[in-house]
């Protein structure tokens, strides 16, 4: 409890501006985070979130010139932000990436699990599934996030403990048709979490897991919006499940995760955060 109390960040209040963008105020100054698939999406808005708050921050992606872009970006606005090359299911690799940061900053604080693939082929029922799609998805969306724990948990354990947050989906939690391999790599990272954190809790890491539902990012602008900015018809169908009626943005989705790593998270262990506009909440419609 002493180790726990003398490594708690101080505490930090409210909301602020920071150029056109209203940032959640934390504390994290000092704090050294990875995150992996942190050059696009919902990855790069977390590196964002935390930069702005402070951290120096590790942008890990398999994609190299997106990562090396991202980390330009977030340095130019002041922070410290480094970009490393690497596959997170792959072992070596990434006990690579946790030597190399213990070597720039000294210790590890925080990190994030967030890299993960859906299905590039059309989806299908199991008995139709792609064996090849089956292993390239567990292998990121789930192995990943073994092997990457593996690697950097020894670094946060030896600067005293921290945070580990891992991104798992809806789909990890209701059942969906025809992404067989993606619900169930989701599915295993929320159990996984439970695990980590009744492993980890005592010694000072607190392991939680965000659940985003429909998010918007680049990949997935054209699935929602049509040439003329509003929703299409399938859109519009998906969207119908939600009860604020729209998709999430990326910014909603990384300040769950900025919440979760802040002091005043200091007692929230091995619990799921559901972001998804109230779908997962039994909306139904009017039919």
């Amino acid at each position: 409890m002493q180790r726990l109390q003398q490594n708690m960040p101080q505490p930090s209040r409210g909301w602020y501006k920071k150029g056109k963008r209203t940032v959640m105020k934390v504390n994290l100054e000092g704090q050294v985070a990875i995150v992996t698939g942190g050059a696009n999406g919902i990855g790069r808005a977390i590196v964002q979130v935390f930069a702005d708050n402070g951290a120096n921050v590790v942008v890990v992606d398999i994609d190299a010139e997106a990562g090396k872009q991202a980390a330009h970006e977030v340095s130019e606005m002041g922070a410290i932000c480094l970009a490393i090359n690497g596959d997170v299911s792959d072992v070596e690799c990434m006990q690579d990436v946790t030597n190399q940061v213990t070597e720039r900053f000294g210790k590890i604080d925080t990190l994030v699990n967030n890299a993960g693939i859906n299905t590039r082929s059309d989806r299908a029922p199991i008995h139709e599934y792609s064996i090849e799609d089956w292993h390239r998805i567990v292998q990121v969306d789930l192995t990943g996030v073994f092997v990457t724990s593996r690697a950097v948990i020894p670094a946060i354990l030896h600067s005293g403990g921290g945070r580990i947050v891992n991104i798992s989906s809806i789909a990890g939690l209701v059942p969906l048709r025809l992404q067989s391999a993606y619900v169930a790599a989701k599915a295993g990272v929320v159990n996984l979490t439970k695990s980590m954190a009744l492993e980890l809790g005592p010694q000072g890491i607190l392991v939680n897991a965000v659940a985003p539902g429909s998010t918007l990012t680049r990949g997935t602008e054209a699935l929602f919006y049509g040439k003329d900015g509003a929703y299409t018809e399938n859109a519009a169908s998906l969207l119908s499940h939600i009860p604020l009626g729209r998709p999430g943005r990326v910014e909603e989705i990384a300040h769950a995760v900025l919440f979760l790593v802040a002091p005043e998270a200091s007692y929230i262990n091995g619990a799921v955060l559901t972001v998804d506009g109230g779908w997962t909440a039994g909306y139904t419609r009017d039919w």
